[in-house]
């Protein structure tokens, strides 16, 4: 997963980029980066780090330029160390083309040989997104055929992206002289919405609290197969690129990725976390009874709003029985040394009062390896909790995610191969409870009635692209650098990010 944004504007937008990025900063960790552009001519600087860290006061000053784009990335192909794979990417030709992406390709093998053996271009990182670029600047300088450069000739390439490329992409890049282009896969998986300021400025960006938190008003989503030409004097043009676009948002984001202030192709992340929790109730009910349970407890920060929306209609106290620790750093350690491995209890810290003696429903807004659950769990027993019962928001996670979240291979999935008996005796609870996708999804997606589907593959097995196999996913796992274990490494497991509700 990562976070884009792209402005156009009449006065700089350096501090303007940046500040958006701040707002995504949940997206992704690992690298940021930001692209201006002053006349024909491109700034930019991307370092590995966190916003606040990979901009200081003099490289803010060496981005000049009323139009600019920017990325914070997590890594979910290519490498996890290398500094060429922060974005944004650069080519040349044709024009200058700058872009950055949120997404995962799943055929960028195939590209890649297209890109050698017939396009004749050259890829320096194992990044996909660079693969896509060149895809899209390919396509540009096939439509435009060495002439000044239209609309139409940027929408044909698109078309042509979307004919070449499959998997998820919500793609911001610039065009040197020309513009800002922003566009989508045809099935919606990854998001990305726009909208205007009061001075007319331009923003797209991967959620609308980036655009309401710079003051900008969100105006719509970008529609799945969609392509959107911003001029740099601001005015726009939109057009259909793809055969068959349908809407097919990714279910993670609104169980786990975005943050609950966000609105995504119209569903609001926080109501839809609610709703979870209304649906949730009723499993809970046929597995343990009501007065069996003394207080719900959520493990921080997502799973809150179902938590508390559970407890409310079960009609039981909601206790805040973890605290999280916000300031965790980096794990230092001498090169050679193997990664060490953060404790959870370096992260949560239970509150004693709210366990001892009685009987605790824990709420997670997922499980995915169970290594984590299996030590909460753990803190609330030696905490002096009577029971301890576990509640999941969303269901069995039992297939990996190719379109751009960073799950594990199949064999880590604490799910994977495991009835739910198996799960509850592994993790250690006195009774576990998940959410029915079914369910999920009817609840979800009763907010927007225009949504035609969720991609859910990670729960149900079914890739919405329709070109995924057993053989496939162990290619794209094949060849992921995850990091070696040299200093300066860090813990990347979902309680050490930073959460989307603390900004």
């Amino acid at each position: 997963m990562c976070g884009v944004v792209g402005t156009v504007g009449q006065t700089p937008v350096n501090q303007l980029i940046y500040d958006a990025l701040l707002l995504l900063q949940h997206r992704g960790q690992d690298a940021a980066g930001i692209v201006t552009q002053d006349g024909r001519k491109f700034f930019m600087h991307k370092a590995k780090g966190m916003v606040r860290d990979v901009f200081r006061t003099r490289n803010m000053r060496a981005l000049p330029g009323s139009i600019g784009l920017g990325q914070v990335r997590y890594p979910t192909a290519g490498s996890v160390s290398s500094e060429e794979e922060a974005q944004p990417f650069y080519v040349n030709a044709p024009f200058g083309i700058v872009m950055v992406h949120n997404g995962n390709l799943t055929n960028v093998r195939q590209l890649r040989r297209e890109l050698f053996d017939t396009d004749h271009r050259h890829t320096n990182t194992e990044s996909d997104s660079e693969v896509l670029l060149n895809v899209l600047a390919h396509e540009i300088a096939r439509a435009s055929s060495g002439a000044p450069l239209q609309d139409e000739d940027v929408f044909q390439a698109v078309r042509e992206v979307h004919r070449r490329v499959k998997g998820s992409y919500a793609v911001v890049a610039l065009i040197s002289g020309f513009g800002l282009l922003a566009f989508r896969d045809p099935f919606g998986i990854r998001p990305l919405c726009m909208g205007r300021a009061d001075d007319g400025a331009f923003m797209v960006a991967s959620e609308s609290v980036a655009l309401e938190g710079t003051m900008f008003h969100l105006e719509r989503d970008v529609a799945p197969g969609e392509a959107v030409i911003v001029r740099t004097d601001g005015s726009l043009r939109a057009a259909q690129c793809a055969e068959h676009g349908t809407l097919h948002p990714c279910m993670f984001e609104y169980v786990y990725l975005a943050r609950p202030d966000s609105v995504m192709d119209g569903i609001s992340v926080y109501q839809a976390r609610l709703n979870m929790g209304e649906t949730l109730a009723k499993r809970v009910v046929s597995t343990v009874p009501p007065n069996q349970i003394d207080a719900i407890i959520p493990v921080p920060e997502s799973s809150r709003p179902s938590a508390m929306q559970l407890a409310q209609r079960l009609g039981i106290p909601y206790r805040e029985g973890f605290v999280k620790n916000r300031y965790v750093g980096r794990t230092f350690i001498m090169p050679g040394q193997a990664t060490r491995k953060k404790s959870v209890r370096q992260k949560l810290n239970a509150i004693a009062s709210e366990f001892k003696g009685r009987r605790v429903l824990l709420v997670d807004d997922s499980i995915v390896r169970g290594t984590t659950s299996k030590e909460i769990v753990q803190m609330a027993r030696d905490a002096g909790a009577a029971k301890v019962y576990l509640a999941s928001a969303a269901p069995p996670v039992r297939h990996p995610n190719v379109y751009g979240i960073d799950m594990p291979t199949r064999e880590e999935l604490v799910a994977h191969g495991r009835t739910v008996e198996e799960i509850r005796q592994w993790i250690g609870v006195d009774a576990l409870i998940y959410q029915d996708l079914e369910a999920m999804k009817q609840t979800v997606g009763a907010i927007n009635a225009q949504i035609d589907g969720f991609e859910a593959s990670c729960f149900d097995g079914k890739y919405v692209t329709g070109d995924i196999s057993d053989e496939s996913v162990a290619a794209l796992n094949t060849g992921r650098d995850r990091g070696d274990g040299e200093e300066g490494d860090e813990d990347t497991s979902r309680l050490s990010l930073p959460n989307a509700q603390e900004g």
